[in-house]
């Protein structure tokens, strides 16, 4: 367990190795699961400010099951997630020339149209971030749909932590990356 500030990392974000292979996967974590992306509070003015400007990039089916259930839902737990498409896959996901899933929000990040990238818990997959009171619990989220990630990131060398670099970043600055990576190194 490795201890910065106000979070506590679980071990395998560092010793794990995990690399996405969308070739391999077609980006299957974003259809499989029982709800959308898990979001966060402040993101959900986010996703309703950029909608319009994401729009064009969604399927008909995506744009359908938005403007039904709005650019967000709140689940029977009290906490917020993205729409989905007949229970499945996220309504902002879109497939692209080799029916790997993509994000929507991210081809229109990527397109100069918005300047938010995507959620949080999406960029950061497989970490998922459990939140208490006095501190964020990192922890990498073993599933089966990514073993061939697993599989990539053995043969490339590169541990979680690594491979989730920028977000990390994103999520908890620069400087404590850099206090992640000292203590890795230790």
């Amino acid at each position: 367990m490795i201890l910065i500030e106000n979070t506590c990392i679980s071990d395998d974000v560092a010793d794990k190795l995990f690399v996405c292979d969308l070739n391999k996967c077609k980006g299957a974590c974003c259809v499989e699961g029982d709800l959308g992306a898990p979001l966060e509070e402040a993101e959900l003015p986010i996703l309703a400010e950029i909608y319009e400007h994401v729009k064009p990039y969604l399927s008909a089916e995506g744009i359908k099951a938005i403007e039904k259930q709005g650019t967000y839902i709140k689940d029977w737990e009290g906490d917020y997630s993205t729409p989905t498409i007949g229970d499945r896959e996220c309504a902002y996901a879109i497939y692209d020339e080799n029916k790997i899933l993509k994000c929507g929000i991210e081809q229109a990040y990527l397109d100069g149209k918005i300047t938010w990238k995507k959620p949080i818990s999406c960029h950061l997959y497989p970490i998922r971030i459990t939140k208490y009171d006095n501190y964020h619990a990192i922890n990498y989220d073993r599933w089966s749909i990514c073993s061939d990630a697993c599989s990539l990131g053995e043969k490339l060398g590169v541990p979680v932590y690594q491979f989730l670099k920028e977000p990390l970043i994103r999520a908890y600055g620069e400087q404590w990356y850099a206090e992640l990576e000292k203590e890795i190194k230790k």
